[in-house]
């Protein structure tokens, strides 16, 4: 699998127009570039995109457990990740993960969020299942584009009896930040969002908060386990602001053909909700995306598809005050990262389009 997406890299290199071929030994363009749960940051002091994620070593070099980073001028041509996070070897409960790492800025510095787990310490027994320790911790750096450093000796935000992942930072209008994350659905069967009220040194400063379950979801779709029952699955909570002042929530689960990446509303403006879902923004085993301003001032959507040996996807957002909706996939920045995929739009052989997914 990973010799076709090679494949498919160098194929698309070489029908590049001249200046792009010309820079393909120094920068990378999004279907070369191996990736999952991508997170954006646009630096506006140097004008540079920094995108973060786990450390993949064959990209790298480098065979630590943490986090790396591309940086790019353009959204279109990458550098070569380097890692700016390495878990110590020693000394803490983590053994495994890395995953969804994103960085917030909070307090003149830089906080990094990424998830680990240690599959061999056990939690409770939930039916025939058996969880074990999961949760998202916070390194720190002066710098955005680091080095980071592990903070409160790799303890997680939330709980360490509960099986945590993908947090994430919301700071309110008051200034007040929240730790919001999915609870997984080993530990519970319908995965949940829930969210944790903050000191200023991001530490909990109460008890965990349901905000919504998966299944409030119409389009979500159980999953059915081994073990005979179904499952739903929450992931990738990430907040954003209009400008008629409505609170969003980009999150994900799966839906009646693979990934999805899904919109929800807070109908008092507050991350506390309640919250309403209002559906599907991109399906096609696509989702755990979040939005940022690109230098132009369009709003812009990375998430990854496909769900396995992801790539990264861009699309242009339209900000409509009260949600946000997909204006158009950006291939002249992507290349249409995944052009293969069954539910892509295709034409049959009497050339008539086939339906999306």
């Amino acid at each position: 699998m990973k010799g076709l997406f090679l494949a498919l890299a160098l194929a698309i290199a070489a029908i590049l127009p001249g200046s792009a071929r010309q820079s393909s030994d120094d920068l990378l363009l999004l279907p070369q570039m191996h990736l999952h749960d991508p997170y954006i940051v646009a630096g506006q002091a140097s004008r540079t995109y920094y995108l973060f994620t786990r450390n993949e070593p064959a990209m790298t070099g480098d065979p630590a457990l943490g986090t790396m980073m591309y940086t790019s001028r353009d959204l279109k041509h990458w550098t070569r990740p380097r890692v700016v996070f390495r878990l110590p070897a020693s000394g803490t409960w983590a053994k495994e993960g890395s995953w969804a790492p994103e960085v917030h800025a909070w307090k003149g510095k830089y906080y990094l969020f990424s998830t680990f787990h240690d599959s061999a310490a056990r939690l409770p027994r939930v039916g025939r299942r058996k969880p074990y320790r999961r949760g998202t911790v916070l390194a720190v750096s002066d710098r955005l584009d680091g080095p980071y450093t592990l903070v409160n000796g790799g303890e997680p935000i939330a709980p360490k009896q509960m099986m945590t992942l993908d947090g994430t930072l919301h700071v309110d209008p008051q200034g007040r930040p929240w730790f919001v994350y999915a609870h997984e659905w080993l530990q519970t069967r319908v995965g949940t969002i829930e969210a944790i009220p903050l000191r200023d040194d991001l530490t909990a400063a109460g008890e965990p908060r349901l905000l919504f379950r998966a299944d409030e979801a119409l389009w979500a779709k159980g999953q059915k386990q081994p073990e005979g029952d179904t499952v739903y699955v929450t992931d990738g909570p990430e907040f954003y602001r209009t400008t008629g002042g409505q609170l969003m929530m980009l999150w994900s689960s799966y839906g009646g053909k693979g990934y999805v990446q899904a919109l929800a509303r807070s109908k008092s403006g507050g991350v506390e909700g309640p919250w309403e879902q209002l559906g599907p923004l991109v399906k096609r085993d696509s989702g755990h995306g979040m939005l940022f301003r690109a230098f132009d001032g369009r709003l812009m959507m990375v998430l990854h598809r496909p769900f396995t040996y992801a790539l990264g996807k861009l699309y242009e957002m339209r900000d409509t005050g009260g949600s946000v909706e997909v204006v158009r996939e950006a291939t002249e920045l992507d290349l249409e990262a995944y052009p293969t995929h069954p539910c892509a739009v295709r034409e049959s052989p009497t050339g008539n389009p086939l339906p999306d997914c």
